[in-house]
């Protein structure tokens, strides 16, 4: 009887902002417990003085990445595709971290050529790499194709981060201990790498590419480290989580004014923030307890399990074959 009283004096007003503040209060609460605790790294992480490269490090997860490692005193290159906006997501993060090592270079994976001209230009101001963090991607976009005919997906998402790999690992042995961390997703499991029309030209399916291409990060990471046994390289993909970037920009549906109503408030509290998303990859790249593991697929600090096509070592084989091929890696 006394809470009901005291709730008639409360003006309506009042009374609703309060309930909204209370159930904006849990619902951060939620998204902070899902999203997985910060990584911390005490005494068993180190990044000051490494030569770190991570792209699509403007915005998302990238750019998170970035900062952290940046608070971590590493010399890092932003690889992107739009310098104007890279160069603001640089200066916001020099200013707040005092860590004038921070540099901008264009490197759009939709260009091999681009992206050969990307590592020409960093190895002519490093001898170096310690980390490369092949983090930039897209994802359902329209059926388009890359400069080089590639279908944007495989072409973003695989291929160019395959090159750019490939065109950097004499650095990578020469520095080693190093590590390579690609980001892929769990929507891999629902990949299947279509040897018939890898580039979709026979038919599109945005869907479809999309986790083919990220079934093919991991493919990517399982032959590439059994290449880089003995040379102290490291190779490793990851699952950020389901995280609200902009690699949403082209599903149409969850950008309209329905979404922003009716679906968004309610999947907030369980979609990860891009400083929650990086969290993995920034263990991936300085914890010393990951030093000499390689070939692994990790979801929120642990070794998770693929999907059996992930596991195709035949497939794996033939993907790194053809991306050779495609990419004019082997003459």
């Amino acid at each position: 009887m006394i809470i009901q009283s005291l709730y008639k004096n409360i003006p309506r007003p009042l009374l609703i902002l309060s309930t909204l503040g209370a159930g904006v209060g849990f619902a951060t609460l939620i998204k902070e417990y899902l999203g997985g605790k910060k990584y911390q790294g005490i005494g068993v992480s180190h990044a000051e003085g490494k030569v770190v490269i991570v792209t699509g490090a403007n915005t998302g997860i990238g750019k998170e990445v970035v900062w952290e490692l940046a608070r971590r005193k590493a010399k890092i290159y932003m690889a992107c595709r739009d310098m104007r906006r890279c160069e603001a997501a640089r200066e916001e993060i020099v200013l707040d971290t005092k860590n004038k090592y921070i540099y901008c270079r264009k490197c759009d994976l939709a260009s091999l050529e681009s992206i050969r001209k990307f590592v020409k230009e960093f190895k002519s101001h490093e001898n170096r790499l310690d980390v490369l963090v092949n983090n930039a991607g897209v994802m359902r976009t329209p059926n388009e194709k890359t400069r080089d005919g590639f279908e944007l997906q495989i072409g973003i998402n695989h291929l160019g981060h395959f090159l750019l790999t490939n065109l950097l690992l004499d650095l990578l042995k020469k520095s080693a201990p190093s590590r390579i961390i690609n980001v892929s997703s769990v929507a891999h499991k629902k990949g299947i790498i279509n040897q018939d029309d890898l580039n979709s030209d026979k038919s599109y399916d945005p869907a479809a590419a999309y986790a083919q291409s990220k079934l093919a990060n991991i493919l990517f990471t399982n032959e590439l480290s059994k290449k880089l046994l003995g040379t102290g390289v490291t190779v490793n993909s990851v699952h950020p989580g389901i995280v609200d970037t902009e690699i949403i920009r082209h599903m149409s549906f969850f950008n309209s004014w329905i979404s922003t109503i009716f679906i968004k408030p309610f999947v907030w509290p369980f979609v990860k923030s891009p400083k929650q998303g990086a969290q993995t990859i920034i263990y991936l790249a300085v914890d010393d307890r990951v030093e000499k593991t390689t070939g692994k697929y990790f979801d929120n600090y642990e070794e998770a399990e693929v999907s059996d096509g992930a596991k195709d070592e035949k497939i794996a084989k033939w993907l790194w074959l053809t991306s050779e091929k495609w990419t004019r890696l082997i003459a």
